[in-house]
């Protein structure tokens, strides 16, 4: 990366932290919005899904629905948004380059963390109350199986997920073009999303509405499985991908 794009990231670092400080009601308030496009998404994704679920051609269904939840990140990048995956890269980028402390990377993830959680709880209550769109049988199929998924796998998914999901904000970051930052985005989440990795936003508006609508799942699971997808995700994006990128523009 060039000296143009470390500076870009690091000040966008920089600036996530000063709104916190500033004006912590209007930082929840994006992270709330981050909450309510991926659960867009979500939606999405799954009705789409459905649509193909015991059809001729499942595995359609499944590049479909992985190609549309991408309007999350778009959504998220066009219109603004403050997402946790996302600032794990952002905001470890910012601490690599001491831009900010590790203080204030904590302060910024806990914030948008907790402001996303609200944004999918509401958004996911509206829809289970909106009667789902016909897909409560295919959620009640697929949500018991991902609170079912061994813990080493789960973590390393989590770990993929995010360095997928890091590698889109990365490219809507440096990228001036908005076609450009469309496509790279969509490659990016098409590819988590069709592997079948685990992202920790995601599953919250997933499991709110599991929760809701699935027979016996069991709350510690869910906790459980947040827990380690939460931490995977931090690792993808601010280890796996946010520190080799900054180690490999050191002499910038």
């Amino acid at each position: 990366m060039n000296f143009e794009d470390v500076t870009k990231i690091s000040n966008a670092a920089k600036a996530k932290s000063n709104l916190v400080n500033s004006n912590i009601f209007k930082y929840f308030l994006k992270a709330i919005m981050a909450g309510f496009f991926i659960d867009v998404a979500v939606v999405f994704s799954n009705v789409v899904g459905n649509m193909f679920a015991g059809g001729v051609m499942p595995e359609l269904g499944k590049f479909l629905s992985a190609v549309v939840f991408s309007i999350a990140v778009i959504l998220i990048i066009m219109v603004g948004g403050e997402l946790f995956t996302g600032n794990n890269l952002v905001m470890a980028f910012g601490a690599y380059d001491k831009k900010v402390t590790w203080g204030q990377v904590g302060k910024v993830w806990l914030v948008s963390y907790i402001g996303n959680f609200v944004g999918c709880l509401i958004f996911a209550l509206i829809w289970v109350g909106a009667g789902l769109s016909g897909t409560q049988s295919y959620f009640e199929g697929f949500v018991p199986n991902k609170v079912a998924i061994p813990v080493g796998q789960m973590f390393f998914r989590a770990v993929l997920c995010n360095f997928f999901v890091c590698l889109g904000v990365l490219c809507g970051l440096k990228l001036k073009e908005e076609v450009g930052k469309i496509l790279m985005i969509t490659l990016c989440i098409t590819g988590f999303v069709a592997s079948g990795f685990e992202h920790c936003i995601a599953n919250m508006g997933v499991f709110t509405i599991g929760m809701c609508i699935v027979p016996g799942l069991s709350i510690g699971a869910v906790l459980k499985s947040m827990l380690v997808v939460t931490i995977g995700n931090m690792v993808g994006g601010a280890v796996l991908l946010a520190w080799p990128i900054r180690k490999m523009s050191a002499d910038q």
